[in-house]
């Protein structure tokens, strides 16, 4: 192998390494601030970050989270969470408690894309709608990811909204999509481990829908009123329209009011945004981002 081949596999080796690294740091560090000893329900989210997440909360020890019960957002977080030999329920088999099932204490969950107002992206691994049900039982929801994953608005590194649909209406859906603006939507092939179309654990499919960088509320101006006009939107317009098409069962944007702002609000339970992000910096650091 040539010299310069050679150390440009090294270098991307190295880049790896650091980029794992910063997830664990940060991973370690929202579980140190964010999990209390006197906490019993715990969400446990999806993606390469949640397994830091995991392997920190082990780390303490059996001492510290023998009493706490682990919410799983899919197959893969269950698999996380038995294996680690941390007690298992599913979001629907909690204790009622008054009447209504138990909250979460905290919620842990990665991120495909964060912008200035803590709005997220998620379901790169198709566990959006799992993991929107999980984030909003939990009265606290907490972000990890790496710095790569930053950005000023949504759809600008992370360029698609996934959008968990019926399998029957995609081909509605894609249409509706594209009068809306989007630039190429397509439905998420399984590819390579699954012939056909990606599947997900609710026996629907994804559709990935591109979308030009959405714009905050503190953006809009009389010019621009984020409501479709040349595909421009405004995030929560924007999530509001999509959620209305018949054959959309769930969105990949994370928006609103985190579970802080939902107690002034008098909407407990059902907020979807977390209310701090932790990244992992290349240079070792963690960054946090509060709400």
């Amino acid at each position: 192998m040539r010299p310069a081949a050679s150390r440009a596999m090294s270098d991307a080796a190295t880049a790896a390494q650091l980029i794992e690294s910063a997830k664990k740091l940060a991973a370690t560090r929202a579980v140190d601030e964010h999990l209390l000893p006197s906490y019993k329900y715990v969400g446990i989210g999806s993606g390469s970050t949640v397994v830091y997440v995991v392997e920190a909360i082990v780390s303490k020890g059996p001492a510290f989270y023998g009493g706490m019960t682990f919410i799983p957002t899919g197959s893969q977080s269950k698999g996380l969470i038995r294996n680690a030999g941390l007690a298992l329920c599913n979001l629907d088999e909690r204790p009622i408690v008054n009447g209504s099932p138990v909250a979460l204490d905290v919620a842990f969950d990665g991120a495909d894309e964060v912008d200035n107002d803590l709005n997220l992206i998620k379901g790169g691994g198709a566990c959006l709608f799992q993991e929107k049900l999980v984030a909003i039982a939990a009265r606290k929801f907490i972000a990890v990811a790496d710095s790569r994953k930053q950005s000023d608005r949504l759809c600008t590194k992370w360029k698609a909204i996934p959008i968990e649909v019926l399998p029957l209406a995609a081909p509605s859906v894609l249409n509706r999509l594209q009068a809306m603006g989007s630039m190429g939507p397509a439905v998420r092939s399984g590819l390579p481990s699954k012939a056909g179309e990606c599947v997900t654990d609710n026996g629907m499919w994804i559709i990935d829908a591109p979308f030009q960088p959405l714009r905050l509320p503190s953006e809009l101006t009389a010019g621009v009123d984020g409501k479709g006009s040349n595909g421009v939107w405004e995030i929560n317009t924007l999530a509001a329209e999509l959620l209305s098409i018949p054959g959309i069962v769930e969105i990949g944007l994370f928006h609103g009011f985190n579970g802080q702002q939902a107690v002034g609000l008098g909407k407990e339970l059902q907020a979807q945004k977390p209310v701090a992000a932790y990244f992992g910096m290349p240079n070792g650091e963690v960054e946090v981002q509060q709400a």
